[in-house]
């Protein structure tokens, strides 16, 4: 699984030109579902999503994590993320998950990240989506498992 996290002032989803999930500041997660990839290891990495320190304390310092500001999260399906890139001038995706697994873990992390971050929203799995966002600082991050 790759999380690619960004610290947003605001970012939003539309589906059809219609708007299905808005935040304001907080971390917008692009998720990347692989085929190796287990209910532990998403758990695992849904857990770290939710500690990891991106945004600033009195002194400037990356130090506190998305509940600690108060954040709203809007987790988005990227299967993109997925790819295999090492080679060629073409992405290859025999290593992502198959459609309906990816789906089934998608959807573990979301339920894991709302039970403990109520303020999340997300993206519609599978669907073409136009994301918008400002990323503040800009402040980006790739997370593996």
């Amino acid at each position: 699984m790759k999380a690619l996290i960004q610290r947003v002032r605001h970012a939003r989803v539309e589906v059809a030109n219609r708007s299905i999930a808005e935040i304001a500041s907080g971390m917008l997660v692009f998720i990347g579902i692989d085929a190796h990839d287990t209910e532990q290891t998403v758990d695992n990495l849904s857990d770290r999503l939710l500690r990891y320190r991106l945004f600033a304390d009195d002194q400037g310092r990356m130090n506190l994590d998305v509940a600690q500001v108060a954040g709203g999260i809007l987790l988005v399906s990227q299967f993109t993320l997925s790819a295999q890139t090492d080679k060629g001038l073409r992405p290859g995706f025999s290593t992502a998950a198959q459609p309906a697994d990816a789906e089934r873990l998608y959807r573990r992390v979301l339920e894991r990240i709302r039970a403990k971050h109520p303020t999340t929203v997300c993206g519609e799995f599978g669907a073409d989506m136009q994301v918008s966002l400002q990323n503040d600082g800009p402040v980006t991050f790739l997370l593996q498992n």
